[in-house]
């Protein structure tokens, strides 16, 4: 990271995180917000359908225009568009209005990750360097972290202000993502033309990252599933409060935190995807254990062992596309990794939707986990069976 412009490290984490804290931090509020608007559950999911949505449509967009025009002309628009969505949300009358910020949320922050994405390969072009790896470890870390400390955040937030305060955060995060932006990101260059090749597809596909796009997916069905599923289930089924549920997912942040920043280190891609799809597993089997009388303990190991794979897997995701990627495509194939991580999360949203239905209970959950263990076992034995990111890089 020696010829690394470390100027541009804050703006880009700053961006990048937009999007994974707004997908974590609603998973405690869906029960207080169905409460305070008098929708079931069923109904209230949508307000993560919403992002899910807009986010698999809106990513792979603003790759592929970020590729195009440079990552600072559609940054800074849609940094704007975050604040105005989360100033929506907080004075939302009813679930429709929140819907629709939800939706802003969803556009609004598809930029900040394949900006980041581009603004890392230029500069890998400019200094000489294959690949950053500090910086993408740091940029990994840092949207590990906000994924998986959004629960807790927006417990405490709850507690302090109600569940409004869920949507009212983005507009200090969004003016401070914006300012960044504006002082550090370098003035974009005229627009690239576009290139065309004969292995030219849709962002640049090539075989192995269309195996890395179908790995993405598996592992967000467990990943969003059991953010959601499980932290609902803490609140209804074993009734604790918003508050407490995101303390109860702190073992997860720490753990996801150590594991990744020691992964980072390595580009051992294939022994953490494998390592990472068999914690997944693990989680599954030890949800399946799960009932409104269990003891605190097995809740905390649960979450506890989640953040094993929550570490490895999304590092490990996030190399491989880098590496896979044409270089001249990077952002835009990294907007599409992140649409087929959507596509899984709103497969599970759909999934919950039937098994919870107008309640969330124990035998909702074990359907659902059924479901998860499912999508972790394919997820292994692509895993064990795919060796392509074993081969050195040509």
């Amino acid at each position: 990271m020696s010829g690394f412009d470390r100027r541009l490290i804050t703006p880009l984490v700053a961006g990048a995180v937009l999007n994974p804290v707004n997908t974590t931090i609603l998973s405690v509020a869906l029960v207080p917000i169905g409460l305070a608007l008098g929708e079931p559950p069923s109904a209230v999911a949508w307000l993560v359908t919403s992002l899910y949505v807009s986010t698999a449509i809106g990513q792979p967009v603003a790759g592929l225009l970020i590729d195009r025009y440079g990552p600072r002309r559609l940054f800074l628009p849609a940094t704007a568009l975050v604040g105005v969505a989360g100033a929506l949300g907080t004075v939302a009358p009813n679930l429709a209005v929140l819907v629709v910020a939800r939706v802003l949320l969803g556009l609004g922050t598809c930029a900040g990750y394949p900006a980041a994405m581009r603004l890392l390969r230029d500069e890998a072009d400019r200094t000489g360097e294959d690949s950053p790896g500090g910086v993408l470890t740091i940029l990994a870390v840092a949207t590990q972290t906000t994924a998986v400390i959004g629960p807790p955040l927006g417990g405490v937030l709850i507690d302090l202000g109600g569940w409004r305060t869920t949507l009212a955060i983005n507009v200090p995060l969004a003016l401070a993502a914006f300012v960044l932006g504006w002082r550090h990101f370098p003035r974009d260059r005229a627009p690239r033309r576009p290139q065309r090749t004969r292995s030219f597809t849709l962002s640049g596909l090539n075989a192995p990252l269309l195996v890395t796009y179908f790995r993405a997916m598996l592992s967000s069905v467990v990943a969003y599933g059991f953010i959601y599923g499980f932290t609902q289930w803490l609140q209804a089924g074993r009734g604790f409060s918003a508050g407490e549920s995101g303390l109860v997912l702190l073992p997860l942040f720490a753990t996801a935190i150590v594991v990744a920043a020691v992964s980072g280190r390595s580009e051992a891609l294939r022994a953490h995807l494998v390592l990472g799809s068999a914690g997944q597993v693990v989680v599954c089997l030890l949800m399946l254990t799960l009932t409104p009388a269990s003891p605190l303990w097995l809740i905390l190991l649960v979450t506890l062992v989640s953040g094993v794979p929550q570490g490895l897997v999304n590092l490990a995701l996030q190399h491989a596309v880098y590496r896979q990627a044409d270089p001249a495509r990077v952002a835009g194939s990294t907007g599409m990794m992140r649409t087929f991580l959507y596509v899984g999360a709103i497969a599970v949203g759909a999934v919950q939707g039937v098994v919870f239905g107008d309640r969330v209970d124990t035998d909702g959950l074990r359907e659902l986990t059924a479901v998860l263990l499912g999508a972790s076992v394919v997820f292994l034995l692509v895993n064990v069976f795919d060796r392509s990111l074993s081969r050195p890089r040509e």
